[in-house]
């Protein structure tokens, strides 16, 4: 045994910093192994977390005009507004949390306070839209569930499980709303609200007894008792650290620019159907259906085949095209056929989210999964607050106005609507938002190395903690700041 600056070395000739190596690798593959963490585990998550949200979708447009019967659109954009914003806000500092503390707290966390709400329907509305406000700061399950995915996926695979969790999160859209809409119809809001409830619950005790932890022993804390400073807490230090590295700039970017109508698309659309190109319940339904299906099919098996055959980011570049020719064909559509023919389009561009969260995540360390995808979400979560707010006050400036929030509520009878030569000015300035994203995927690098590290690995911590020096071929940080934790172990 012979005592060296780089750690004691052991007669096989390896160091205790090799070593400590060796036994994280050695978890993680004996995890895969015995299969303890597996994708099957966060498809289950995200279906039953929408799916009870989906079955509210009737109900939950009737209370809300029942309760704010004079600004049922403008209160919607509200809620939606503030829950957006404080998404934006938390979605960061939860991410990197969650690379400190493991996935399976935060999952369990996030899935709790965002269903938190469900039950208050019925007892109090006022108390359920508040509620359901100030829930966005845990509505964030999507990026601790993609943290999740890349923490038992090898990159070559990841984008496909990528894919199959979006998928999961379209077919619990397409199946869900319309059995809340039967139910609602036969049997009251009263069963819906408690079998959202229910199946709510049953989410949380799955996370609770049968979702193992993905995250390494080796590469968490063993203790909540470690205490953070107000500066690691700063969801903003998180933006501006990771802003550092230009790719991720660029791809963050890029999911502004191109969910920002999306999200306001998703707000409107539907009543945009009904009230401007005459479409019926029934036609709706049909048509959220087949967009659905369409989804599913072009996450799982286009997306799988793109990957392979034509790159992470071209396969980005050709979902942003796909949702350009989606939104100008919205936008100058004015008969029932042109939006049968878009919403095929739409499906596909749903190739896009996954496709970026499998770039970002092959552009990031292991160890800062959970704080760059935390990142990606909180800037989806401030679309899906920014985009209604848009797309309500273009709808308002070309006086097209939607009236009520559900067409059920107040049919439209073919031919009482004048047709203009733009029908959907919205949808063309999302467009030219989508243009922008195009221009800026341009830039982003096909082959990537961080830059900037956000995390640090706990290899390193351990080695020198216990007393050995900094490995002979580990580079040392030239500054402080450009190599400091999102959140470091301040026991250290």
């Amino acid at each position: 045994m012979k005592q060296l600056d780089t750690g004691v070395i052991n007669e096989k000739g390896l160091s205790r910093v090799q070593l400590r190596h060796s036994s994280v690798c050695h978890v993680c593959l004996q995890q895969r192994s015995v299969g303890r963490a597996k994708v099957a585990h966060a498809v289950v998550v995200i279906f039953m977390e929408f799916f009870a949200w989906g079955l509210l979708t009737t109900p939950m447009l009737t209370v809300l005009h029942e309760t704010f019967p004079q600004h049922t659109f403008l209160m919607n954009g509200l809620i939606q507004g503030v829950k957006g914003l404080l998404s934006f806000m938390s979605a960061p500092l939860i991410g990197a949390l969650s690379d400190v503390w493991g996935r399976k707290s935060f999952l369990l966390l996030t899935v709790f306070f965002t269903c938190a709400p469900i039950p208050l329907m019925r007892i109090s509305p006022w108390w359920f839209f508040a509620l359901m406000s100030v829930s966005g700061l845990f509505s964030v399950t999507f990026s601790v569930i993609f943290a999740y995915v890349a923490d038992i996926t090898e990159e070559h695979e990841r984008s496909t499980a990528y894919g199959l969790v979006s998928a999961t999160f379209a077919a619990s859209l397409v199946t869900s709303p319309a059995i809340g809409a039967f139910l609602s119809v036969r049997y009251g809001d009263s069963l819906v609200v408690l079998l959202a409830t229910i199946i709510a619950v049953a989410d949380i005790l799955f996370i609770l007894l049968v979702v193992p932890e993905s995250l390494p022993d080796k590469m968490r804390l063993s203790s909540w008792g470690f205490p953070i400073s107000w500066e690691q807490a700063d969801p903003f230090a998180s933006l501006r650290k990771v802003g550092k590295d230009s790719t991720v700039l660029l791809i963050c970017v890029t999911v502004f620019l191109s969910y920002l109508p999306e999200a306001g698309q998703y707000s409107s659309f539907f009543l945009y159907l009904g009230q401007v190109i005459n479409f019926s319940s029934e036609a709706i339904a049909g048509f959220i259906a087949m967009v659905g299906i369409l989804s599913i099919i072009a996450q799982t098996l286009l997306l799988s085949v793109l990957m392979k055959r034509i790159g992470n980011k071209s396969t980005v570049l050709l979902g942003l095209g796909f949702q350009l020719f989606q939104l100008a064909w919205y936008g100058f559509g004015s008969e029932p056929w042109m939006m049968w023919a878009a919403g095929t389009v739409a499906a596909m561009s749903s190739i896009t989210f996954p496709a970026v969260s499998a770039l970002v995540s092959r552009c990031t360390d292991h160890d800062q999964q959970g704080a760059v995808q935390g990142m990606i979400t909180g800037i989806r979560g401030l679309c899906n607050g920014l985009g209604p707010a848009m797309f309500g006050f273009i709808f308002f400036l070309f006086n097209v106005e939607l009236k009520e929030m559900s067409p059920v509520l107040n049919p439209i009878t073919p031919g009482t609507e004048e047709k203009s030569a733009i029908p959907g000015p919205p949808f063309l300035f999302g467009a030219c938002t989508v243009v922008l994203a195009l221009l800026v995927a341009v830039f982003i690098p096909a082959q990537h190395a961080p830059a900037v590290k956000t995390c640090s690995t706990r290899v390193m911590t351990e080695a020198v903690s216990d007393g050995g020096g900094v490995p002979e071929n580990s580079s040392v940080p030239v500054s402080d700041e450009d190599n400091e934790p999102l959140l470091q172990d301040s026991s250290l």
